[in-house]
């Protein structure tokens, strides 16, 4: 693989995990409720529904991002030259040299009696 298909995808994972990050740090839909009685979520780094916004944003962005990673590398993936050895699998097969099928050593071993000369006299 070359140098930009190895950058893509560790750049990809790590946009996965990242994302991953993001939406279990997000709170449920429930979690809402209780923090309007006082559940202290106000007093966050955020705010109250600062978090929310700032994380679903972020969320967003990385999604956007992963999608786009996921096109390039299909699009990476579909563009290698035969030659290098990319392309497909019956690309492969084809390109292939033919391979010749050798005989057993006890076949090639026995010589062949020529014409006319099988008939005993």
């Amino acid at each position: 693989m070359s140098l930009w298909t190895n950058v893509l995808i560790v750049t990809h994972v790590l946009v996965a995990l990242a994302i991953i990050g993001l939406v279990l740090l997000q709170h449920g839909k429930g979690a809402d409720m209780g923090s309007g009685f006082g559940g202290g979520a106000s007093s966050s780094l955020f705010g109250a529904t600062g978090s929310a916004n700032f994380l679903s944003r972020t969320t967003a962005v990385l999604a956007t991002i992963f999608f786009l990673l996921s096109l390039a590398l299909a699009y990476v993936a579909t563009k290698k030259p035969v030659e290098t050895g990319g392309g497909g699998v019956m690309d492969a097969i084809k390109n292939r040299p033919a391979v010749e099928e050798k005989k057993p050593a006890a076949q090639e071993q026995t010589p062949k009696p020529a014409p006319g000369k099988d008939v005993p006299q």
